[in-house]
């Protein structure tokens, strides 16, 4: 079965699935809900749409391999906070008074996922339209740019979707740093084991409906690059 490859690197990613108006959370890993958005945003299907291509991308099955899992932080913000300040509301209201948000982030992350189906069409028109998108990419927010290209030259393996990612470690090593042997991954789970996620798409993203899905972890060894290997 094919597995489709995303590089998901950035200075900041936000993944939540819990968030409420003026506190956003956000994963230690990317939600399915945020990834299928993301292919969503790159194959031009608008969030007011629910069609055959974003069910069938919902129904791939999920892995996040932890590159380099990132650092908790916390970005907090003020809107209409000066005296001087006039907002409008949702409902067209003027409001004097101001709002604070605090917004959670994941600091320079690193993560390798994995989507696999019976579909290689699919997954080459979701490949192709990475390289090509039909709107900007962020990694969960839209100001939170990816600092490196989303798709990876061979990002369609044939094999399964914990085969495919045992590739080597996307992340750059840092002074004094070596590639790891083993990396903590996270994959979906087809027989109810694992920890649940509320994070699975089942309706447009205007309409914001979402089930469960259960995820289990586990530690895989990596394949070596070959100059690893000779050494």
């Amino acid at each position: 079965m094919p597995t489709l490859l995303l590089r998901l690197v950035g200075p900041m990613q936000s993944w939540g699935t819990t968030s409420r108006f003026d506190q956003r959370d956000t994963g230690k890993e990317p939600s399915k809900s945020g990834v299928i958005g993301l292919l969503a945003a790159a194959l031009g299907i608008d969030r007011e749409v629910w069609n055959e291509d974003l069910q069938a991308l919902a129904a791939l099955t999920m892995g996040v391999r932890h590159d380099r899992p990132g650092v908790l932080k916390r970005d907090f913000q003020t809107t209409g906070c000066a005296a001087s300040d006039t907002m409008i509301r949702a409902d067209g209201s003027l409001s004097k008074d101001g709002v604070t948000s605090q917004r959670y982030y994941l600091a320079d992350a690193v993560f390798l996922v994995g989507l696999d189906g019976s579909d290689r069409s699919l997954l080459e028109r979701a490949h192709a339209a990475l390289q090509n998108p039909t709107w900007p990419l962020a990694l969960g927010r839209k100001s939170y740019v990816p600092a490196e290209p989303i798709w990876l030259e061979d990002g369609i393996v044939d094999a399964p979707l914990l085969s495919a990612l045992k590739r080597p470690w996307l992340a750059t090593p840092r002074r004094g740093e070596t590639a790891p042997v083993e990396l903590l991954v996270s994959l979906e789970s087809t027989d109810g084991s694992g920890a649940l996620r509320m994070d699975q798409p089942l309706s447009s993203f205007a309409d914001r409906r979402f089930g469960a899905r259960h995820v289990r972890s586990e530690w895989i060894t990596l394949e070596q690059e070959p100059n690893d290997a000779a050494a």
